[in-house]
C-alpha cells in the first residue's frame, strides 16, 4: 500500500472511530453476539427434557423451537433501520435489558404456552440486537481489510456460542433442570448492559427523511406470515391456517416492495440488490441456513435417541464442528484476500455438500470417528461460506445504510434457519413416520402416534412392553435413521445448489481507499465511497 493511501486510511479509521478503540468495540460486540448465539443453540440438547416435563403436543414443540427464529426474522428489519434512525447502540441496550427480562420468564415457564411466549419476546430482543452489532462493526471498521479481519472474529465468536450453548446446555442438564439453560443468558445481559453503554460509541446513518412506520409493520407482518405458514407446512398441516398466512404474507412483502421502490427516502433501499454481490451473499446466506440449520437439531436427536447418548455426551459430540468452524472464521481474512469470494464462497459450500454426503453413512451403530471427520468438514465449510457471503453483503453497502443491509443478511440468515426447520423437518417426516404405519402386534393408534417422533415412538413402546414394544422401538429407530439420510441428501441438493449461484460473486476482493482530506463522516454515518483497489 502507498504512503499516501496508508495514510487516508488511517485518517479514515480516526473519523470513523469517533474516539473509540475499535478493537475493544469489538469485543463488546462480539460479547452482544454471544448472548444470541447461544441462545439460539441452548435448547437443542434441552428438547427432550422439555418435551418429558411440559408434555407439548407436536406443534407445540415446533413452536418452542421455531419461534425464536420466527419473531427474530420478522423484526430485524423493523429494528435494524430503526438504529439507522434513533442510534444503533440505543437499540442494542434494549435489547439486552429485554433478552434479560425474557430469559427469566422462559426458564421458569410453567407450561408449554408461556415458554413460547418467553421465546418470542427473546426473539424480539434478538432482532434488536443482532443487527446493531453488525452495523456498529461496519461503521468502526471503515478500511475493508481491517474489517474482513472483524468480521472474521465476530463470527468465530459465532461459532463459539453455537458450541457453548450444547455443551453449557448439556451441562446444565446433568445438574438441574431444563430452566438452567436459559438462565445462563442473565449473567451475560448484567455485564453486557452497563459496559455496552460505557464504552459503544453511538451512530447513526442519515436522516433523509421519515421513518416509514407503515413499511417497517409490513414487513414484519409479511416476513411473520411467510415463515409461520411455512412452519406448519412442516408440521405436516395443509389447511387454511397454514395457505392463509402465506398468502397474506406474500401480499404484504410485494406491497412492501412496491412502497419501497414509490418512496423518496425507502425504509430499504432495494437498489443494493441491483448489485450481483449484494443479492448473490444474501441468496448464498439463505441456501446455507436453509440446507443446514435443522441438521443440527435432528443431529442432537440422532446422538441422543439413537445411539443412547446423554446431553453433555452430545454437547461433546458437536464440539468438534464448532471448533473448525471458529478455525475457518478466523482464518476466513486470509482466505479471503488470496482466494477471492467467489472461489471462496463456492469452495465453502463444495466442501460442506461433501461432508454431509460423508455423514449418510451414518447408522444405528456409533461411529465417533465417522461424525468427527464429517463435523469438521461441515463446520469449516459452513463457516467459510457464511464469513465470505457476509463480509461481502456488508462491504457492498453504503455505510450510511449499515444497519438496514445488516438488518437484511440477518433477516435472509434466521428466515433460511426457519424454512429450513420446516422444510426438512417435513423431509424427516415424511421419510420417517411411514416406516410405523404397519409394525406387527402394534395398534393402528398406537403406530399413528409413534410415527410424530422418535421420542414419541419409544414413549408408546414402552407403554406397549413385551415383543410388540420391542419391535416398535427398533422399527422406529431404523425408520428416523433412513429420514436422516434423506434429509442430508436433500440439503446436499441445497449446498451444490448454492455453489452454482455463488459465481455471480466477484473474482477478487475490492478493498476501499479514500483520498486524503476528506472530512470526517458525521455521527459516523456518511462515510464517503472511494474508488476500489483491488487486492489478489
Amino acid at each position: 500500500m502507498s504512503g499516501t493511501t496508508t495514510a487516508a486510511v488511517g485518517l479514515r479509521r480516526r473519523a470513523a472511530g469517533a474516539g473509540a478503540n475499535r478493537w475493544v468495540v469489538l469485543v463488546v460486540l462480539c460479547v452482544s453476539l454471544l448472548l444470541v448465539a447461544v441462545d439460539a443453540t441452548v435448547l437443542h440438547v434441552a428438547v427432550p427434557a422439555v418435551t418429558e416435563d411440559l408434555r407439548p403436543g407436536a406443534i407445540e414443540l415446533l413452536w418452542i423451537v421455531d419461534t425464536y427464529p420466527l419473531v427474530c426474522a420478522s423484526l430485524l428489519i423493523l429494528f435494524g433501520t430503526l438504529g439507522d434512525r434513533v442510534g444503533r447502540r440505543r437499540v442494542l441496550l434494549l435489547g439486552y435489558a429485554l433478552f434479560g427480562v425474557a430469559s427469566a420468564l422462559a426458564a421458569f415457564a410453567g407450561s408449554a404456552e408461556t415458554l413460547i411466549v418467553a421465546r418470542a419476546l427473546l426473539g424480539v430482543g434478538g432482532a434488536m440486537i443482532m443487527p446493531a452489532t453488525l452495523s456498529i462493526l461496519r461503521q468502526v471498521f471503515p478500511d475493508r481489510r481491517e474489517r474482513a479481519l472483524a468480521i472474521g472474529i465476530w463470527s468465530a465468536v459465532a461459532a463459539v456460542g453455537a458450541a457453548v450453548g450444547p455443551l453449557l446446555g448439556g451441562f446444565l442438564l446433568e445438574h438441574f433442570w431444563w430452566g438452567s439453560v436459559f438462565l445462563v443468558n442473565i449473567p451475560l445481559m448484567l455485564v453486557s448492559l452497563p459496559v455496552g453503554r460505557l464504552l459503544l460509541p453511538e451512530s447513526r446513518g442519515v436522516e433523509d427523511g421519515p421513518w416509514d412506520v407503515v413499511g417497517a409493520l409490513m414487513a414484519a407482518a409479511g416476513l411473520f406470515g411467510v415463515v409461520l405458514g411455512v412452519k406448519r407446512l412442516g408440521g405436516g398441516e395443509l389447511g387454511a391456517f397454514t395457505l392463509v398466512p402465506v398468502a397474506v404474507g406474500a401480499v404484504l412483502l410485494t406491497l412492501f416492495v412496491r412502497r419501497q421502490r414509490r418512496r423518496a427516502h425507502p425504509l430499504v433501499d432495494l437498489r443494493m440488490f441491483a448489485r450481483p454481490a449484494f443479492s448473490t451473499s444474501v441468496g448464498c446466506i439463505v441456501l446455507a441456513m436453509l440446507a443446514l440449520v435443522g441438521l443440527e437439531l435432528i443431529a442432537a436427536q440422532y446422538l441422543q435417541l439413537v445411539l443412547g447418548l446423554s446431553p453433555l455426551e452430545t454437547g461433546l459430540r458437536l464440539l468438534p464442528l464448532t471448533f473448525a468452524a471458529m478455525a475457518a472464521g478466523l482464518a476466513g481474512a486470509r482466505l479471503l484476500r488470496g482466494f477471492g469470494p467467489r472461489r471462496m464462497v463456492c469452495g465453502g459450500f463444495l466442501l460442506t455438500a461433501l461432508a454431509v454426503l460423508l455423514l449418510t453413512a451414518m447408522g444405528g451403530a456409533d461411529n465417533a470417528a465417522l461424525l468427527l471427520f464429517g463435523f469438521v468438514l461441515l463446520g469449516f465449510g459452513l463457516e467459510t461460506t457464511l464469513f465470505a457471503a457476509y463480509e461481502s453483503m456488508l462491504s457492498e453497502a453504503p455505510a450510511e445504510r449499515a444497519g438496514g443491509a445488516a438488518a437484511i443478511g440477518e433477516t435472509s440468515y434466521q428466515l433460511g434457519a426457519g424454512i429450513g426447520i420446516a422444510l426438512l423437518g417435513s423431509v424427516m417426516n415424511a421419510a420417517y413416520a411411514p416406516g410405523l404405519s404397519s409394525v406387527p402386534g402394534v395398534p393402528a393408534s398406537a403406530s399413528a402416534a409413534a410415527g410424530h417422533s422418535l421420542g414419541e415412538a419409544y414413549e408408546v413402546a414402552g407403554q406397549l412392553g413385551g415383543p410388540a414394544g420391542a419391535a416398535l422401538r427398533r422399527v422406529a429407530k431404523d425408520s428416523f435413521v433412513h429420514g436422516l439420510h434423506a434429509t442430508l441428501l436433500v440439503s446436499a441438493g441445497l449446498l451444490l445448489l448454492g455453489a452454482v449461484m455463488a459465481l455471480r460473486l466477484p473474482r477478487v476482493m475490492q478493498c476501499e481507499s479514500a483520498a486524503v482530506g476528506l472530512p470526517a463522516p458525521r455521527e459516523a454515518g456518511s462515510a464517503t465511497h472511494a474508488p476500489p483497489v483491488t487486492v489478489r
